[in-house]
């Protein structure tokens, strides 16, 4: 019969070797961290939320983006007669040069952003820039390339002047071309050229005609426009010009305006938002569409610099 301290020493023995054996986990506790993973994925902790999927209710709908551009309360602007616009705008251009300085107009449009865009040209009553060189394409020889020599043209002829701009030579800031030269143009492969530098003729912007001398003397002294983000912007005097002359571009300007954006009812509605008269280095001026105010200065003081 076995002693009582050599049963104790045999049952230690076989309790430190059990210790010693590794540990199977049981099926079960297997899939238990997975299951924990699962519920907390479900769960509304403060990370599920964060990475909730946007088709599920609740979620933040996608802010729609805006079809029109921004327009400010006009009412909420303080607004200038002409002859004080000019006044103030002057002040800013003191010992400036005035031919160099140009008053510009910008037309604000309520419309759409991916509408049509208004575009076109037009000679002022009174010219801001009466030196633009003008390159018309035609046969040099005949009746019209007289016309356009007569009419003001800079540079007249076909192949000389394709090749001058071929070796780089552009000495001009339009070009037109005959409608007879058309093809011989485009045979020039001048596109990649002229394109880039928006000296390309082309139908759609009323640079190939029949009448070059015409077309010549519109464009002699004329001034281009183009709606761009909703604003039309164009040159529409010198800072030498008087108040009387500055009156005479500017509603020639706006009736040209109004009649394209008439054109264009059928297509887009447009509608004219507010009128701003600035100059090269001064800050807008908005309009009102007086002439003078009651505490203008007489148009005689705003005739010299």
């Amino acid at each position: 019969m076995a002693s009582a301290k050599s049963c104790v020493a045999q049952l230690s023995k076989s309790a430190l070797s059990s210790s010693l054996r590794p540990h199977i986990l049981l099926p079960q506790t297997i899939f238990l961290p997975s299951q924990q993973f699962r519920g907390a994925a479900t769960g509304t902790s403060a990370n599920a939320q964060k990475y909730k999927r946007k088709d599920q209710p609740g979620a933040q709908k996608k802010k729609k983006a805006r079809s029109t551009f921004i327009q400010y309360d006009i009412r909420d602007a303080e607004q200038f007669a002409l002859c004080d616009a000019m006044q103030y705008i002057r002040a800013f251009e003191v010992g400036r040069i005035p031919t160099s300085v140009k008053y510009e107009m910008h037309v604000k449009l309520r419309t759409l952003k991916n509408g049509p865009a208004v575009r076109n040209r037009l000679r002022l009553p009174h010219p801001v820039k009466t030196d633009l060189r003008i390159c018309v394409i035609c046969p040099p020889d005949s009746k019209a390339a007289a016309d356009a020599k007569a009419a003001g043209a800079a540079l007249v002829g076909e192949d000389e002047v394709f090749q001058l701009i071929k070796n780089g030579t552009i000495d001009f800031e339009r070009c037109i071309c005959y409608v007879d030269s058309l093809q011989k143009l485009n045979k020039a492969g001048l596109g990649r050229i002229l394109g880039p530098k928006g000296l390309m003729p082309s139908s759609k912007t009323g640079t190939v005609v029949k009448d070059v001398a015409a077309t010549v003397r519109d464009m002699v002294g004329g001034s281009e426009y183009r709606e761009r983000l909703g604003v039309i912007r164009m040159a529409i005097g010198q800072l030498g010009f008087t108040p009387e002359e500055m009156q005479r571009n500017i509603r020639a300007f706006m009736e040209n305006v109004k009649k394209d954006i008439a054109q264009m009812s059928d297509r887009i509605s447009k509608d004219i938002h507010e009128v701003v008269l600035s100059s090269t280095n001064s800050p807008g001026f908005s309009l009102n569409g007086e002439f003078r105010s009651p505490n203008s200065v007489p148009t005689n003081e705003l005739l010299t610099l």
